[in-house]
C-alpha cells in the first residue's frame, strides 16, 4: 500500500502565488503572527510529518477494523485515541481558531492546507475535528458570552469535540420535518428525540462531546421557521468548567457504511429517560440560520475532502504506474517490457488526475483566502465583496470538488487495472471513502439548487458576473504571453468563460424554476470546471514568468516544477475545459426532456 506524502511544494506555490498569503498576512488581525514564507513552510512541514507518520498508517487498518459499540459506548479503531492525543498536543485542532478562545489565530488559508493533509492521510480520523470546527464556529458566532466561555476553550484545544445533529429518519434534507422536541424547564430545556447519521456522535477519545441539536419548542411554528438550536453536552458542565453528571443522550447503534469505516456514524437518542438537558443557542426559532453557520464551514471542508482523496488516489496510481512492468511500447514486438507509465492511456489517466487535483486545490485555497478577507479586512465594502464571492463559490467547492474527487478516485482504481479492484492495494478504499462526499452536508443536487436557484438570484447575478469579468482579465493576460502553451490555455479558458457567461444568462432569464433545477447540476459543474481552469491558468502565468526570468526562481526551486505547471494547465485547457461547452449546451436545452416522462413511464 502506497504511503502518503503531503504535496507541500505545490501547497506552498498555491498559498503564496495564487491565494496571495502576503496580502492575508498583512491584515491587522494577523499583525502579531509574523506570517511569512518561512512560517508557512514550517507549519506545512510539521503537519506533513503528523499526516504521513501518524495518521496515514492508521488509514487502512482502521478501514478493516472499523468501530464497535459496547455497553460503555462507542470504541474507535485501534490507535485512533493515541493519534488524537498527538494531534491535539501539537495544537493542530485550534490552528485557525481565535486566540481569545485558546486557538492560534492563523489564517483560514493556512488551516485549509492542513485540513487537506488530515483528510488525505485519514479521512475517517479527520471527520472528528472537521465536525468540531463547525460546532466551534456556530457557538462563537451565535452562542452567548457565557456559552462561549464555558465550552469553546476545551473544544478549541480538542479536549472536547463537537457534533452536528440535524437528520432524523423522516427528515433528511427536508429539515421542515424535524420532530425532536425541546420542552422549556427553567434556564434549560428537556430534549426528546432521535437523530441519525451523526458523525463521531460518540467515542472515548475525549472526556466530553458537545452536541448541537435542532429541535422544536412546544409552540413553534410549522416548517423550518420553527426550528431552534440547542447545546446538549454528553456530560453536563458545571459553572467552573468541571464535568457534572452524564446527560440523557447516548448512541443506540452504528450505521454500517460503504466507506469511512473508522468514523463512527451514530444513531443518537436524546431523552430516553427524563429528557436530555439542552441550552438554547441564540433565539428560539432561529436555529436553522445558526446551523447554517456550521453547515457552511462543513461544506467547504467536504469539498476539501474531494481534493484530499483525489490526491491520495493520484499518489497511489502514480507510484504503481512507475513500478508495474506490463507490455511493450506500441509497435515494439520484442525486447524488454516497460512500466505502465509509458503507455499513452495510463498517461491520460495520470494527467487527468494531476490536473483535476491542481484545479481543485487552486480553487479551494483561493476561496479560503476570500474567507480571510471577508472576516478580517478593515474595509467594510471589501469584506462585503469577499463574502459575496465566498457565498457564491462554497456550493461550487463542495459540489464540484466532491464529484471530481470520486472521478479521480475511480481513475485511480482503473490505473491499477485488476489490482485496483483488490482491497489490499488500498485503491478501493479511496473510491469507497470518497463516495459519501457528494451526499453529506447537502447533496450535489442541493448545492446546485443553492447556486442556481438562490445565490444567483440574491443579487441578480452580480457576484457571478463580477467573477466572470475577473476571469476575463486572466484571459487577456494570457494573450499577452508568448508560446504555444499559453496560447492553448487562453483559447480553452476563453471558450470556458464564454460558456459560463451564456449559461448564467440562460439561468437568470428563465422563469420556470423546474427547468432551472433540472439543469442546475450541469451549471454547478460548468462553474467548477471554469473556476478550476481559471486558477490553473493563473498558475501557468506565474510559472511562465519564473521560467522566463530565472532571477524570480527562489533558491532551491526546480524549474521542472514550473514547466510541469504550464504543461499540466495546457492539458486541462485542451482535454478538460471543453466539457464547459457541452455543459452549456445541455443547460440551454433546458429541462423539457428531463421532465417529459410521466411517473408511470419510468
Amino acid at each position: 500500500m502506497t504511503a502518503y506524502t503531503a504535496p507541500t511544494r505545490d501547497m506552498q506555490f498555491v498559498i503564496n502565488e495564487l491565494a496571495g498569503m502576503a496580502e492575508v498576512a498583512a491584515l491587522p488581525a494577523f499583525a502579531e503572527q509574523d506570517i511569512g514564507p518561512e512560517l508557512v513552510e514550517a507549519v506545512l512541514e510539521e503537519a506533513a510529518k503528523l499526516a504521513s507518520e501518524v495518521l496515514a498508517p492508521l488509514n487502512h487498518p482502521g478501514d478493516v477494523q472499523g468501530v464497535r459499540i459496547g455497553p460503555q459506548g462507542v470504541i474507535p479503531a485501534d490507535g485512533f485515541a493515541r493519534a488524537y492525543r498527538k494531534f491535539t498536543e501539537g495544537g493542530w485542532n485550534g490552528i485557525g481558531c481565535p486566540t481569545r478562545h485558546g486557538g492560534q489565530g492563523l489564517p483560514e488559508l493556512l488551516n485549509t492546507a492542513t485540513q487537506e493533509m488530515w483528510n488525505s492521510a485519514n479521512m475517517s480520523f479527520a471527520l472528528c475535528p472537521l465536525l468540531n470546527a463547525g460546532a466551534i464556529e456556530a457557538i462563537s458566532r451565535a452562542g452567548s458570552e457565557e456559552q462561549q466561555a464555558l465550552y469553546l476553550p476545551k473544544m478549541v484545544s480538542g479536549e472536547w469535540t463537537g457534533t452536528m445533529n440535524l437528520t432524523e429518519s423522516q427528515a433528511g434534507s427536508d429539515l421542515s420535518a424535524v420532530r425532536t422536541r425541546a420542552v422549556p424547564e427553567g434556564d434549560h430545556y428537556r430534549i426528546f428525540g432521535q437523530k441519525i447519521f451523526i458523525t463521531w456522535g460518540e467515542h472515548d477519545m475525549t472526556e466530553n462531546t458537545i452536541h448541537l441539536v435542532l429541535a422544536r419548542t412546544p409552540d413553534a411554528p410549522e416548517g423550518v421557521r420553527g426550528i431552534s438550536l440547542f447545546i446538549v453536552p454528553k456530560f453536563l458542565v458545571n459553572p467552573d468548567g468541571s464535568l457534572g453528571t452524564r446527560n440523557d443522550v447516548h448512541a443506540v447503534s452504528l450505521e454500517h457504511k460503504m466507506g469511512i469505516h473508522a468514523s463512527p456514524t451514530c444513531v443518537m437518542a436524546f431523552g430516553d429517560q427524563d429528557g436530555a438537558i439542552g441550552y438554547l443557542v441564540g433565539q428560539e426559532n432561529k436555529g436553522l440560520a445558526y446551523m447554517f453557520i456550521m453547515m457552511n464551514e462543513a461544506r467547504f471542508k467536504v469539498g476539501l475532502q474531494g481534493l484530499a482523496i483525489g490526491e491520495r488516489a493520484y499518489q497511489a496510481a502514480r507510484e504503481y504506474a512507475k513500478d508495474r512492468v506490463q507490455g511493450r511500447p506500441i509497435g515494439v514486438k520484442s525486447g524488454d517490457r516497460v512500466t505502465i507509465i509509458h503507455h499513452p492511456d495510463v498517461r491520460r489517466m495520470l494527467m487527468s488526475m494531476k490536473a483535476l487535483n491542481e484545479a481543485m486545490r487552486g480553487l479551494a485555497y483561493v476561496v479560503a483566502m476570500n474567507m480571510d478577507l471577508a472576516r478580517h479586512h478593515p474595509d467594510p465594502a471589501t469584506r462585503q465583496r469577499q463574502q459575496a464571492r465566498v457565498d457564491l463559490l462554497i456550493p461550487v467547492v463542495k459540489g464540484w470538488s466532491s464529484e471530481i474527487g470520486i472521478e479521480v478516485a475511480s481513475l485511480g482504481v482503473q490505473a491499477h487495472g485488476g489490482m485496483g479492484y483488490i482491497e489490499e492495494t488500498g485503491t478501493c478504499q479511496h473510491l469507497r471513502d470518497s463516495r459519501i462526499t457528494t451526499i453529506y452536508e447537502g447533496t450535489t443536487g442541493i448545492q446546485a439548487a443553492d447556486l442556481a436557484g438562490r445565490k444567483l438570484n440574491m443579487d441578480q447575478g452580480a457576484a457571478m458576473r463580477a467573477l466572470i469579468a475577473e476571469i476575463g482579465v486572466t484571459v487577456e493576460e494570457l494573450g499577452r504571453g508568448a508560446g504555444d502553451d499559453l496560447a492553448a490555455i487562453r483559447a480553452g479558458l476563453a471558450e470556458g468563460v464564454q460558456a459560463l457567461a451564456e449559461a448564467t444568462d440562460w439561468i437568470l432569464g428563465t422563469s420556470d424554476a423546474d427547468h432551472v433545477m433540472a439543469v442546475s447540476v450541469d451549471y454547478l459543474m460548468l462553474a467548477g470546471y471554469v473556476c478550476g481552469g481559471w486558477q490553473m491558468a493563473r498558475a501557468a502565468l506565474v510559472a511562465q514568468g519564473k521560467l522566463v526570468d530565472h532571477d524570480q526562481l527562489m533558491l532551491g526551486e526546480d524549474p521542472l516544477f514550473h514547466e510541469a505547471k504550464r504543461v499540466t494547465t495546457r492539458f486541462y485547457a485542451e482535454h478538460i475545459l471543453p466539457k464547459a461547452g457541452a455543459l452549456c449546451a445541455s443547460i440551454k436545452n433546458g429541462g423539457i426532456s428531463i421532465l417529459a416522462l410521466t411517473e408511470e413511464q419510468f
